[in-house]
């Protein structure tokens, strides 16, 4: 009922319709004024100027400003509750998200650690208390803006509007999980390891657009996210990551990617969609996978009610 339950008379679609084209128009912009200009080296100069900490507010502060902008035009413009574009149960489950946050926290401290101690040589020790703990408190309050920005325009807004315009739950899968790896596609890691890294993106996004049709809500995907870029950006940096920080560890390597790339996508996931699905009892993958979208049912149980009651 995730989708179905914006299936209603009240959905427009000339009030749907302006978020996906400023988005792609921005997507398409962004591209193309990358392609002849050196992110990597851009990035330096901005933390010469800027600071490290004050670069990643310039960089992460616009799209915590989208994700209150997005919720603005969702309950104000569509009056679509808040809580029905994250959930289609009655209320939003923190205990999901919590339980998917900590399971990939976890895992991204211990596959950190894993790596430090097999070749220690490819990181330096980057700790510093007192730049640390600034950057934290921005990283806390910035980050799960963002990556909520991700979940609520991709796994909530595109996938329950393009549902109910293709009547279909297959299509808002492909399209959002596709559009998820292509709006990282001027990342400098992609410059950096090549487009090969374009598989980790867009496994990625149908990995989150799985867990949120197969839950009916978006829970695991937000806590999943979060923990993501959270708990990397507080472990790791490198020069040529999009998160330049004042992190725990500085990854000095010279970078690579090949098919190790396809380990997590092929590997991990589903590893995750099994531990997912047999907590959360998931049945029916077919039909909430690829079914079609009804109309919202509500409306007419309450209109069979009404006409009960005057019999």
């Amino acid at each position: 009922m995730y989708i179905e339950q914006i299936n209603t008379k009240r959905f427009n679609f000339l009030f749907y319709l302006p978020i996906p084209v400023l988005f792609l128009g921005l997507m398409v912009v962004n591209y193309f004024s990358t392609q002849d200009v050196n992110v990597e080296d851009t990035l330096k100069l901005f933390i010469d100027q800027f600071g490290v900490n004050l670069t990643f507010v310039i960089l992460i502060g616009p799209l915590s400003v989208a994700c209150l902008f997005l919720l603005f035009w969702v309950k104000f413009v569509h009056q679509q509750s808040i809580r029905s574009l994250t959930t289609s149960r009655k209320k939003v489950d923190w205990k999901r998200i919590m339980f998917s946050f900590t399971i990939w926290g976890l895992f991204c401290v211990i596959s950190t650690l894993l790596i430090y101690y097999t070749a220690p040589e490819n990181f330096v020790f980057n700790f510093n208390p007192s730049k640390f703990f600034v950057f934290l408190i921005l990283a806390i309050v910035l980050i799960p803006l963002q990556t909520s920005f991700e979940e609520y325009l991709f796994r909530g807004y595109l996938m329950q509007g393009i549902g109910v315009v293709t009547k279909s739950k297959l299509a808002p899968l492909l399209i959002t999980s596709i559009l998820f790896g292509l709006m990282h596609i001027a990342n400098p890691e992609v410059g950096k390891l090549g487009y090969i890294i374009m598989v980790y993106y867009i496994g990625t996004g149908f990995f989150l657009g799985i867990i949120t049709l197969m839950d009916e809500g978006m829970e695991l995907a937000l806590g999943f996210h979060a923990a993501n870029n959270l708990v990397g950006a507080l472990l790791v940096t490198a020069d040529w990551t999009a998160f330049q920080t004042h992190s725990i560890f500085k990854d000095v390597s010279e970078p690579s990617a090949s098919y190790d790339v396809l380990f997590p996508v092929l590997v991990i996931f589903p590893i995750l969609l099994f531990i997912f699905g047999r907590k959360y009892e998931w049945t029916n993958w077919k039909e909430k996978l690829s079914g079609i979208v009804h109309e919202f049912e509500a409306e007419k149980e309450i209109i069979n009610i009404k006409g009960k009651e005057n019999e």
